[in-house]
This record gives structure tokens, C-alpha cells and sequence, in this order.
């Protein structure tokens, strides 16, 4: 064990709080998931799924490892040729897309020969930020034009969000929002994002147009996500309504102490306790002081996300801290909102404690990236280190071979004298 802490690079203290979020899953996924073992074997056993969560940790903690062993900038041009594979296989989830534990929406692709669900909008979010962050390190040193930077950075921007927006409003939003985030911290003209902002204002209504004109065009995927906000403006009745009912009741049951682990009621009622609402059957199990406690660790993980982007010795890295680990807080933020009614229902999971493995694995490689960006300017210091402990340990060593010098050359001069004391050098020859 302690070989392998050894071979862990990058800032520790994020590999601590990744490694507390995971541990800390097993016991509310295990617990919230007896209502989809009851629907999926009609027993309630949740060993399955237990075994299920922990085969994508452990899945999830390997790809952080290998991943944060490539060295960042590799990621630069990768972006490139992904963002176009990304597109079709979002137009795939459009057209073929499955559902999944109850959601409304077509979101997931299935794997072939392996019989895993893959959510791409995840893939989409890691892929496109990236490329944005790519995008602005490039333009640091050159003058953006506002006609240049729309084909070059937001016509792709909107490609991916246009895919994404039918069947995923919340994600759409999430992910332009973390852009423009990405652009104001990269220092993108602010006249520019104005006129962005607009763009996307009109485009959503030009989208909303469309939809209500054609309904058949979309199938029931718009109208999940729409139906959703006009019931969290007008309160009325619905199925989110229940959902939210039901974490509502299961956070004022938990109380101040919880009613213990594994103990929760609102579990065998709520359809994605396991996922979406893992956060009310942690309060529930927890109590308020568990549901601080995850908000706690959530900002500490925030705050040292600040510090890397903070340290980070290259435009490239800090954007790629902002715009990979940000989004992964908000996500959570986001979640707990929902479970406390701040927010209509989004379908955006507890990150590293949701059950679901893309959602997991996605936020591993974002992890992975994060620390490897910790990790070069670890190295950097190091070698610094290692530097300045040399050329100490070298001029110690001029040091004393000049002292020995003239240690001896002292020595010399007082045993030195012009006055020669001994007998006649010839007498060995004399009278021969």
C-alpha cells in the first residue's frame, strides 16, 4: 500500500477527497438501491448493485491513475479529433438513444458486445471544454476577432450543445454556462460574450418555436425537460411533484442525526434514489450533519481546484482546471438544489457518489487531467529542488577541496626557508 500511495502524483489533497467521496458512496448507493432491486428481481437484494458500484470505482480509480500519468497537453490536439466523434455519437443518442431507470428523456447508448450503457452528453462536456480551453490558450498572444472566434470556437460550441439540447436541457445549460465561464477566465473579449449570450437566448426560443410547431419532430424529449420548468414556475401537479414530495419528506425525516445507515423509508418510494436523489437518502440515513459534511467536502475539493488553477505554470492548465473541475462542483451544487426544491428536476447525478458508470468514469478522467496538471508543477518544483540541492552539495564540495588547499599551502610556507641547515650536499662524493 504504501508502495502505491508512492506512486500517486499529483496534489494529494485532491486524491484525498476523491478517495473519501468514493468510499463514502458504497454506503448510500447500497442502501438507496433496494427500490430498482425490487423492480429489476422483484427481491430487494442489493448486493448486485452494490457489486455493480463498486466494480465503477474501481474502474473509475484506475482510469484516474493512467490517466493522470499523460502529460496534459496531449489533451490539446486530442480535442480536436474528438469533438467530431463526439457529434456522431450524440446524433446516434438522438435517433437510437435508450432510457434508462425510469428518466424521461433518451440520454444513454448501448454498448455493443459488452451490454453497458454510455451517457455521451458526459462525453460531450469533457471533450468540448477542453477544446475550449485549448482554443484560448492558443489565441493568448493574438487579437480575437468577434467574425474569426464565431467559426472557430462557438460554431462548434453550438454543433454540440444543438445535439445535446432535445433530450438534455439541464446538461446544455450546464455546459454554457461552464463556456462562458471558460471565456471570461481566459480573458475573451467581455463585448463578445454579450453578444453570445444573446445568440444562445434566441436560439433556445427559436428552438422552443420549432418544437411547439412540429411536436412530433422530437418525440416526448422536449417536452420532459419543458414540462418540468413550467411545473417548478406554476406548482402544478406532476411526476417531478412526487419526486420531490417524497426527498422533501425523506431530508425532514433524516433530522439533525439521521435515522441511521441502511435505514431510510423514502428509498422504496422515490424512482432514482440511487441517482438523481441520492443526496435526500444521505440526509435522511445522515442526518443534516452527513449532508453538511458532503457540502463540506464538495467546497474543499472547490477550493483546491482554486489553488490548482492557481499554480498551474501554463494558460492551458489553468483553464483546464476551471473548465474540468468547476463544472464537476456546480453539477453537485446542482443536485443538491434539486433534492431541496431550489431548482426543477434536472437529472444531474452526485458526482463520484450517484450511482451510473459513465457519469462516474467521465469524472474520473476530468480528475485524472486535473491532477496531472498538479502533478507537472510538482515535478517542476522538484526539479528545482533537486537543482538547488546540487549546486549546494557541488560548491560544498569546491568549498572544502580550496579550504584542504590551503590547508596544505600553509602547512608548506611555515615549513619553508631560504637558510640551508643541512650538511654539504657533495660529501656523498667527496674523496671517490
Amino acid at each position: 500500500m504504501k508502495e502505491l500511495v508512492n506512486k500517486l502524483k499529483g496534489d494529494r489533497v485532491i486524491w484525498t477527497f476523491v478517495a473519501l467521496l468514493a468510499l463514502f458512496s458504497f454506503m448510500p448507493v447500497f442502501s438507496a438501491s433496494s427500490n430498482l432491486a425490487y423492480i429489476g428481481h422483484g427481491t430487494g437484494n442489493t448486493i448486485s448493485y452494490l457489486l455493480k458500484h463498486l466494480a465503477h470505482i474501481f474502474i473509475g480509480l484506475i482510469i484516474i491513475y493512467w490517466v493522470h500519468k499523460v502529460p496534459f497537453h496531449y489533451y490539446r490536439g486530442l480535442s480536436i479529433f474528438a469533438l467530431p466523434v463526439v457529434w456522431l455519437l450524440l446524433a446516434y443518442t438522438l435517433i437510437k438513444g435508450t432510457v434508462i431507470a425510469g428518466a424521461n428523456a433518451s440520454r444513454w447508448i448501448q454498448v455493443p458486445f459488452v451490454g453497458i450503457s454510455f451517457q455521451t452528453s458526459t462525453l460531450a462536456t469533457l471533450v468540448l471544454l477542453i477544446f475550449v480551453a485549448r482554443y484560448l490558450s492558443k489565441k493568448r498572444e493574438e487579437e480575437i476577432t468577434f467574425q474569426a472566434s464565431l467559426l472557430e470556437l462557438w460554431l462548434p460550441v453550438f454543433i454540440t450543445l444543438a445535439f445535446i439540447l432535445p433530450a438534455n436541457f439541464s446538461t446544455t445549460a450546464l455546459i454554457f454556462s461552464m463556456v462562458l465561464m471558460l471565456t471570461f477566465v481566459g480573458k475573451y473579449p467581455l463585448k463578445y460574450i454579450g453578444f453570445i449570450i444573446g445568440l444562445g437566448i434566441l436560439s433556445l426560443a427559436f428552438f422552443v418555436l420549432v418544437a411547439k410547431a412540429f411536436p412530433d419532430a422530437f418525440k416526448n424529449r422536449v417536452n420532459t425537460w419543458e414540462s418540468r420548468i413550467e411545473n417548478f414556475i406554476s406548482d402544478k401537479p406532476g411526476e417531478d411533484d412526487y419526486q420531490i414530495e417524497k426527498a422533501k419528506i425523506a431530508i425532514a425525516s433524516g433530522g439533525v442525526y439521521g435515522l441511521g445507515p441502511g435505514k431510510s423509508v423514502q428509498k422504496h418510494f422515490l424512482p432514482q434514489s440511487s441517482s438523481d436523489f441520492i443526496y435526500a437518502i444521505i440526509v435522511e440515513e445522515w442526518g443534516l450533519i452527513g449532508g453538511f459534511g458532503i457540502l463540506i467536502l464538495y467546497l474543499l475539493l472547490f477550493f483546491r481546484f482554486v489553488i490548482a488553477a492557481h499554480k498551474a505554470n501554463s494558460l492551458f492548465g489553468k483553464l483546464l482546471v476551471v473548465g474540468l473541475g468547476f463544472p464537476m462542483i456546480f453539477q453537485a451544487m446542482i443536485n443538491m438544489a434539486v433534492a431541496v426544491e431550489l431548482l426543477p428536476v434536472t437529472g444531474q447525478t452526485l458526482p463520484l457518489i450517484s450511482s451510473g458508470g459513465s457519469s462516474i468514469w467521465m469524472s474520473c478522467i476530468a480528475l485524472g487531467i486535473i491532477i496531472n496538471v498538479t502533478k507537472k508543477e510538482e515535478e517542476i518544483a522538484q526539479e528545482l529542488s533537486d537543482k538547488v540541492k546540487r549546486e549546494a552539495a557541488l560548491q560544498k564540495l569546491i568549498d572544502k577541496q580550496l579550504e584542504e588547499e590551503n590547508e596544505a599551502e600553509m602547512a608548506t610556507d611555515e615549513n619553508y626557508s631560504i637558510e640551508d641547515n643541512t650538511n654539504n650536499p657533495m660529501n656523498a662524493v667527496l674523496n671517490k
